[in-house]
């Protein structure tokens, strides 16, 4: 990790700071995280960090390829390593559960906007329902006996 950034940032001109570490090394603890996550989780190791650090970080691991976001809610994007493999998301909106897919599961989707000439950016791609917990019917509780007269 240290070593690929240290090199893409001094291939733009950048330093390797301590904060730009605990910033990456939080991305790839987390797995998928809000600014605000990587931050509490940032602050949690040094506590002089702040937000708008984490946000210029994320936006320079970005454009260094190191990081990708994607949006798993109508709230702030969700960061994680680029080290990953590429992946779908999908997110249930009753329990906002987030699970990967390979991307062979919507191949046939991805083939089909490419016939169109659609290029798909398959690493950003979030489909959203209901998983398989949340769309089981609930279990009726028994109903007790009327005590005996």
């Amino acid at each position: 990790m240290s070593d690929d950034l240290a090199t893409r940032l001094r291939e733009q001109g950048l330093r390797l700071t301590p904060q730009r570490q605990l910033i990456l090394r939080a991305v790839e603890e987390l797995s998928h995280a809000t600014p605000d996550e990587v931050l509490a989780h940032v602050q949690s190791q040094v506590s002089s960090v702040n937000a708008s650090t984490v946000y210029r970080t994320l936006e320079v691991l970005e454009e260094l390829g190191l990081v990708r976001h994607t949006h798993l809610s109508d709230r702030a994007p969700t960061y994680h390593s680029a080290l990953e493999h590429e992946h779908v998301h999908v997110v249930c909106r009753r329990c906002q559960a987030v699970r990967s897919y390979d991307p062979a599961v919507v191949a046939p989707l991805v083939a089909a906007l490419g016939a169109d000439g659609f290029t798909v950016d398959v690493g950003h791609l979030t489909v959203f329902g209901e998983c398989v917990d949340c769309s089981r019917p609930p279990v009726a509780s028994p109903v007790a006996a009327p005590p005996p007269a």
